[in-house]
Formats: structure tokens, C-alpha cells, sequence
């Protein structure tokens, strides 16, 4: 697999190996690889956890009796 880098990039990956923290330039790729597929997941679990908080605040309106009728609501908006 052949992969072009900005230089930019490219200098960050030199950077890395140079600084022996990674024996060469595949190391540094795949530990970024790994990085981003954890902070993919990280994100998507932050998505996650609000959306479940917003449905059971959402959940406890309705116990609380403060909902409004989804028909109504689309027909008044429908007037406007």
C-alpha cells in the first residue's frame, strides 16, 4: 500500500520516529489508525449517552404529564 502525505503530516511522522518513540514510519501510522478508530468510538458512545439522556428526560416529561399531542401540534403548525 502506497500512502501520500502532506508535508506537514509527513514531517510529524519523521518527528515521531525520530524522536524513538516508534522504531519507523508504519508504527507511527498504525498507532494514528489505532487513536482514531478509539476516538470514533469515543465519539460515537458520547452521542450515545446524550441521545439515551434526552430520551428518559423525555421519558419522565411524559410521567409528568407534560406532553402535547403530536397531530395537534403538526396541524396548529401546518395554520402558521
Amino acid at each position: 500500500m502506497h500512502v501520500s502525505l502532506t508535508e506537514q503530516l509527513e514531517k510529524m511522522v519523521k518527528a515521531k520516529v525520530a524522536s524513538g518513540m516508534y522504531n519507523n514510519a508504519s508504527e507511527v501510522i498504525r498507532e494514528s489508525l489505532r487513536f482514531m478508530e478509539a476516538h470514533e468510538a469515543w465519539i460515537c458512545q458520547i452521542k450515545l449517552d446524550r441521545l439515551k439522556s434526552e430520551v428518559s428526560k423525555g421519558l419522565d416529561q411524559l410521567d409528568r404529564g407534560e406532553s402535547v399531542d403530536g397531530r395537534s401540534f403538526f396541524e396548529e403548525l401546518s395554520k402558521e
